[in-house]
Parts: structure tokens; sequence; C-alpha cells
């Protein structure tokens, strides 16, 4: 599937032709994407929203238009809910800092889950440390769920935000948000979705979701690193304060106080990212033009056929077996009831040009609850096909050997 529009692909990893398997940390950029950020450097890089000159009215433009693209694709009711940051992580604690500091005092709470990346553990820690809140934690099931009715049962009247992610990033398994969205907004309780691992491969319509808060990632979408998104309604958004202050973010200055500027710019403080919003408008032209519902499909199947392939092998345990997964597929490889480290599995794949991701992947609270010192994980995107799977089991049939 428009394998050939990655370059990268095309290269021997210690001779041998390189085998990407890595798309839950960063997934390649097309040839679209790169001669984008080149095109915008030489036709119209210029400071945005500032200048009343011809390149910053262009650059203005495309920053602009950008901004409007990434809410036509996640389905926001206007541009202006949607808010440009430096990643998920940068969008998750904006939301952390800002709505602790409007709606947090002493004795609430927040629920998260045991399948958390860092990205939507650590900022809640340190907001309800400041404010003197409570974190809890809704378990998961063994198939790696999220227990929906442990946490119904974890809602207060002290419960403020549910903070949940789409997908995991370890499991790979989809969560069921729109029940979890539903039973908390029962209670009267804001949802933030981390979609970080969700929205590159399915379509997402925030208004039929109806989160609060959506967070995402321009570099796991075939864009470019330093972009990400945050998604909020309307009348969040204009209930909190910035995050930053400076430049871009205000309306006025004086020496008696300042005011802010209307959304979504007042979370927008110093200049932005306006190469990388530009550049990340194309890559959401790329995967529209392919279409995220056949990429969806695509992918489910190279993850069956993945997974069937894996579960041939000997010693191979595969986390969440059986369940349909999103893009992501951990395992560890065991002898003689002796776990064989994820390290030395992912140094001899990298040694035969396959590229995966080894350790607890930002979620060490999750495998410690799997029981393991981390996983090999295996992670794909619309260019991987069959050829890769191959490669990929030769490769760690060969790194087994080698290793028992």
């Amino acid at each position: 599937m428009n394998r050939d529009d990655f370059a990268i692909l095309t290269q021997m990893v210690h001779n041998h032709p390189l085998t990407y398997l890595d798309n839950a940390a960063t997934s390649q950029k097309p040839q679209q994407v790169i001669d984008a950020i080149g095109f915008a450097y030489t036709h119209f890089n210029s400071n945005i929203h500032r200048g009343v000159h011809h390149l910053a009215q262009v650059a203005t433009e495309e920053h602009e238009r950008a901004r409007h693209k990434v809410a036509t694709f996640i389905g926001a009711a206007k541009k202006e809910e949607i808010v440009f940051t430096k990643g998920t992580t940068d969008s998750i604690n904006m939301v952390a800092f800002c709505w602790g500091e409007r709606f947090i005092t002493k004795g609430d709470e927040i629920i998260i889950s045991e399948l958390e990346h860092h990205s939507n553990i650590v900022p809640w820690q340190m907001m309800c440390l400041r404010k003197g809140a409570t974190l809890k934690v809704a378990p998961i099931t063994d198939k790696g769920y999220i227990d929906t009715e442990e946490l119904e049962r974890l809602l207060t009247e002290h419960t403020k935000l549910v903070a949940i992610s789409m997908v995991s990033n370890v499991l790979g398994t989809r969560q069921n948000i729109e029940h979890i969205i539903r039973i908390a907004h029962d209670k009267g309780i804001a949802v933030l979705v981390d979609g970080a691992q969700g929205v590159p491969h399915e379509q997402v319509d925030v208004q039929s979701l109806d989160c609060d808060f959506l967070a995402f990632s321009a570099h796991k979408m075939y864009g470019p690193t330093g972009v990400g998104i945050l998604y909020g309604k309307e009348k969040w958004l204009n209930a909190l304060d910035p995050y930053q202050g400076g430049g871009e973010m205000i309306d006025h200055v004086r020496w008696t106080g300042t005011s802010y500027n209307v959304l979504p710019y007042k979370f927008e403080a110093g200049t932005p990212d306006y190469i990388g919003t530009y550049a990340f408008g194309v890559a959401l032209d790329y995967i529209n033009s392919i279409g995220i519902q056949r990429i969806n499909a695509h992918e489910r199947y190279i993850m069956q056929y993945l997974e069937d392939e894996l579960s041939h092998i000997k010693g191979v345990h595969i986390y969440a077996a059986g369940e349909e997964k999103n893009g992501v597929l951990s395992f560890n490889v065991f002898h003689n009831g002796k776990l064989i480290h994820p390290y030395d599995i992912g140094m001899l794949l990298d040694q035969q040009g396959v590229a995966v991701r080894t350790g607890h992947h930002c979620a060490e609270p999750l495998t410690e609850h799997l029981g393991c010192v981390g996983t090999v994980r295996a992670s794909i995107g619309l260019y991987n096909d069959e050829t890769d799977i191959a490669r990929f089991i030769m490769a760690l049939n060969k790194a087994i050997t080698m290793l028992t």
C-alpha cells in the first residue's frame, strides 16, 4: 500500500533490507511530507499572524488551513477547538495544568487506568501533588481491557476527570472508550482521551465520541515530529486559563494586567512550528487520499497475519493473545520456562535489519502488572505487508536459535 512513497524503507541495515516494525514509536514519512517541509522553507518561511507582507500572509494561511484539516479529520465542530502543541505529551500536560488550576481542589479525584502511557500518568501525579487531589487507577482484565465495571465503581462525587488511552501502546487493545465516556458523563465527569495510538489507525469523530479532550501526535501519523494536537470542546477551552504566557496568546498587555487572545491562540504562546503544521496537513491529505478505513482494514489484516505466524513459534507468549489489536502486538520468548530478555531479542533482530521496540514502552506500571521486565513490541503502519512479517518471523526464529 503506497510503499514506494517511503524512501527510507528501501535502505539496507546490516546488509539486510530494512523491516520497520516500530510504528507505535514513530511512523515513517512519505516523500510528499518530506518535500512539503522543504517547499515551505523555500517558498513562504515567515512568522505567522504578525506580518502584513506576502510571505507572512501565506504562512499564516497555510498554518490555519492545516488547523482546518485537523478539525475536519477528527470531526470537530470548529477549527477553534484545535490547539497545536508539541505532541501528545504536551497536550496532556496542558490539560493537567490548566484543568488542575481551574477546577481541582484538595480532595478531588482523577481516574486513569493500569494500561496508561507515562504521559497519561505523570502529569496527573504532578497535578494531584500540587493540588492535594487523589489519583485513582482502574484495573484491567486478563484480556487487556479496562474493567469498566470497576472504573464505574471508582467514580464518586469527588471525581472531576477521567483520562484514558484509546489504544494500549503495549497490548494494542482498543478500549471501550465510548462506554467509559457515557458512564462518566452520566455523573457529570469530563473525559480526556489519549488518542496517540488510536487516531492513526481508525476513523475518529469527536462529536459522536463526545469526549471533552482528545490528544494525539503528528509524528505517529506520517507527519513531522514536534507537532501535536489538543482537541477540546469549546466550552472547556473557554473556561481554562492559558498554559504559558508570551507572544501570540495575548490580546493586550498593560503594566496593570494582560488580557488573553481568543481560541485557540490563547493556548499557543510563542512562534508555533508552522512548517510542521503545514507538513502535517500534507500528511493528512496523504492519509485521506488512501482512506483511513482502507488503512484500518489493511492493518487489521496484517496484524492478524502477524499474530497467526507468531503463535506457531515455540516459546513465544503473546500478550492479549486472540484479541483484536490496533497496530500493536507485544510478546516475550521463553526457553525452558525462563525469559529470554527482550533486549537480546531486539538486538539480534536489528542485526538482521528488523526494527522493533523493546522494554516497558513508557508504560512501566503495565509491564509490572504483566509480570515482566518488558516486552518485544512489533507495531505496523500502512506500508507494512506480508513480506515484512515473513522477514520478521525468519529473523525471530534465527534469534531464538542463537539464544537457546
